[in-house]
């Protein structure tokens, strides 16, 4: 039997070498080990808008990816709670949480910690409670009476940490201000104060400061009246059910991004978009405690009475 030829006259190559060829083709086209893009989410520390919280840490996920085989992708959720059921459902294997999502998520077994920013030095951040110079408003003791914007009921530095602020100075939330706005955001918050629409925002000063660096608020007009004791900085999470050699490969990755060859500091970006030092991945989780006891003294039926509140008004 004579083998057939091609059109181009010469004989087709040996059915092993075609079938060679095929596995080769297909090798290339499927994805490699460790190539495949990790679904980042990120709580929405910048109003709820992909844009600016994406720009906050794309260049630290981008600078991994450049020098390391891991591959990201990036979504920004809708609000703090969001992150953490896709942490839970194993639709997302890196987060960006705030300290109180990421109790939340550790509690039910989803998330363990891959990182913290480190800052001068150290892992903390402060959230705040901010007025109008002209509102004649000097300290937490002076808010019986007036309306407070906080942001989302998960976020620790919009939320938890300056609700206790104000239990701390003997104000009964419910009873004694005049009225409470759930705005979502620290960024949101600080627009209702802005705009007149609430006597005192509740943020973090990290939110603050990229508000005033943004033009979005002016310092000269505002007076800060509380500051919180240290919050454990916003930290990385990574899945718990992910393969340990991952883990260890993303550990390793964020702990020496900023030692690695081409990369500017400016390229380490933290919360608020940030320059920081650099990540810290050996930071002990047990530091998170002081956030856990905050977190405990705002139980449901606080939280389901400030809902209605809010809702009231």
């Amino acid at each position: 039997m004579h083998l057939a030829r091609n059109v181009s006259g010469r004989r087709p190559p040996p059915i092993q070498a075609v079938v060679v060829g095929l596995l080769l083709v297909l090798a290339a086209c499927s994805p490699q080990p460790g190539t495949a893009s990790l679904a980042v989410i990120l709580i929405p520390a910048d109003g709820g808008t992909e844009d600016g919280t994406l720009a906050d840490y794309e260049p630290l996920f981008e600078s991994v990816a450049r020098h390391t085989s891991l591959r990201f992708h990036l979504t920004v959720a809708q609000s703090y709670n969001a992150v953490v059921e896709a942490m839970c459902s194993g639709s997302a294997e890196v987060a960006f949480l705030g300290p109180v999502t990421y109790l939340q998520a550790r509690e039910r077994g989803c998330a363990e910690l891959l990182a913290v920013g480190v800052e001068n030095g150290q892992s903390i951040y402060y959230a705040g409670l901010f007025a109008s110079k002209t509102s004649g408003l000097r300290s937490v003791a002076d808010l019986r009476h007036k309306s407070v914007a906080f942001g989302d009921l998960n976020s620790a530095s919009s939320f938890v940490f300056p609700l206790a602020m104000i239990l701390d100075a003997g104000i009964d939330p419910i009873a004694e201000l005049s009225a409470i706005r759930l705005t979502g955001s620290h960024a949101n918050s600080l627009a209702a104060l802005v705009h007149g629409h609430v006597d005192v925002a509740a943020a973090s000063f990290d939110s603050y400061e990229k508000a005033v660096r943004q033009g979005a608020v002016k310092a000269d007009a505002i007076r800060i009246i509380g500051k919180s004791i240290e919050i454990p900085y916003p930290p990385l999470a990574m899945r718990t059910s992910l393969p340990a050699a991952l883990k260890a490969e993303l550990k390793a990755a964020f702990g020496t991004i900023h030692q690695a060859e081409g990369i500017r500091p400016e390229m380490i970006r933290g919360y608020g978009g940030k320059q920081i030092d650099r990540y810290d991945t050996a930071f002990d989780p047990a530091r998170f405690d002081v956030a856990a006891r905050t977190m405990a003294r705002i139980d449901d039926h606080l939280k389901e009475a400030i809902i209605a509140k809010a809702s009231a008004r």
